[in-house]
């Protein structure tokens, strides 16, 4: 009788990646062949590849064999293991909707089960395998148990998900070029080729026109002026925290105290029409943010609110605790919005964006800014609204510092 040398066989394997392609008459006949082995040198062949996991289960779908791959990747002894349910490798979501259950009976229905999943380790870490389950037949129509032959991907699975983060980063990046590139022909250039043709009007006419028309065409040409410049802050400030990442500074700081400051900044624009504050904050409202962000979030949301009130209205701000999550509420008493322009506020295509900041004079690039900047800190934002009464912006923010998320892309695994 020939010997059988294992790395044939783990040669073999590894010609049949991925391990779908694996089927178990091809396995059969490879053996059969090369070779006329005993159970004992098949055992010995078995226990040798190291790199797949390959385990065998009885009809109880009781684990009764356990190869030293096995005990590599899930890190249980054959002592440890032998006996136990077959469910034991597979994490808790995975048997709660019955997976290793409907493993066996695909397998059986179909002569095998192939599946790329999470699978648990005894450490409670989990890998991504792509794996492989087919049954022991001892005649054709009577099953003795199953094999399940795995193999560990989580490296491929790391390089895969990179390349698509990757790809969404540049697509994220071109798009944000275009809008940058949007903005600065359009919403920053029209607006300054205005006031230079206001002023060069002015000068020429200066001698000639009346005092009250000039005093007006002055206070126009300031106040675009300022629009001019909050849009110039606006894409600077989306600039800085798109390509500066140690910009970015969260910390645990007091909500009421960051609401107490954009009022008293902005008290005098309210009061020229009446409006006033109401800070509803409770004293222990804490969040986990960045600052500047949320000065620079609450500030955007406010200014636009006073925008577009009534004389005499009110803009209140109150927030409340949902799970670790704290919901800011800012409502106003002012013109409201339609269901058309709700949909479009938050939305920084070209076009869009274009014409929300001609129509609300800088309004739509700050509430973008308002939009990435959440984002930015683990939150989102939404917008109630109803033409003629009013409007009420929410948004979300952390109570405490976020757990590290769990980096495969630097040897860490999932955990359950």
């Amino acid at each position: 009788m020939k010997r059988i040398h294992s790395f044939r066989i783990q040669t073999y394997l590894q010609r049949l990646e991925p391990l779908n392609m694996i089927n178990q008459q091809d396995i059969n006949n490879f053996i059969q062949e090369q070779y006329v082995p005993d159970a004992e040198i098949c055992s010995q062949i078995i226990d040798s590849l190291k790199d797949y996991s390959i385990l065998t289960v009885d009809k109880n779908l009781k684990i009764n064999s356990w190869n030293s791959g096995a005990e590599k990747i899930f890190q249980y002894t054959k002592e440890e293991i032998i006996g136990k349910p077959f469910e034991i490798i597979f994490t808790k979501e995975d048997k709660k909707n019955g997976i290793p259950k409907m493993e066996i009976e695909k397998a059986l229905s179909e002569g095998k089960s192939t599946d790329i999943r999470w699978h648990l380790c005894k450490d409670s870490t989990t890998f991504y395998a792509d794996g492989l389950v087919f049954p022991l037949n001892i005649k054709e129509d009577e099953v003795m148990g199953f094999v399940k032959i795995l193999r560990d991907i989580t490296a491929r699975k790391a390089s895969e998900d990179a390349i698509k983060k990757y790809a969404r980063e540049l697509e994220d990046l071109n798009k944000h070029k275009e809008t940058v590139l949007a903005i600065l022909s359009h919403d920053l250039r029209s607006p300054l080729s205005g006031i230079i043709q206001g002023t060069e009007y002015l000068k020429l006419n200066y001698y000639t026109l009346e005092p009250e028309f000039i005093i007006e065409l002055l206070e126009e040409l300031h106040q675009a002026s300022i629009n001019e410049l909050n849009m110039l802050d606006y894409l600077v400030e989306w600039a800085r925290i798109k390509y500066a990442a140690e910009a970015f500074a969260p910390a645990k700081i007091d909500l009421i105290d960051y609401v107490k400051k954009v009022f008293e900044s902005l008290k005098e624009t309210a009061s020229i029409n009446a409006v006033s504050f109401h800070n509803n904050i409770e004293e222990d409202s804490s969040v986990y943010a960045d600052g500047k962000m949320l000065i620079s979030i609450l500030q955007n949301i406010v200014s636009n609110a006073i925008k577009n009130s009534h004389s005499g209205g009110t803009i209140t701000i109150s927030a409340k605790k949902s799970k670790k999550m704290i919901i800011v509420e800012i409502k106003d008493t002012g013109k409201g919005m339609t269901k058309e322009i709700q949909d479009k506020l938050f939305t920084p295509e070209i076009i869009t964006l274009s014409k929300s900041v001609e129509e609300s004079k800088g309004a739509g690039i700050g509430l973008i800014l308002v939009k990435i900047f959440l984002e930015r800190n683990g939150g989102h934002i939404w917008v109630e609204s109803e033409e003629g009464n009013g409007s009420t912006f929410y948004f979300t923010l952390p109570i405490d510092k976020p757990l590290a998320k769990e980096n495969i892309l630097l040897g860490a695994v999932k955990k359950t």
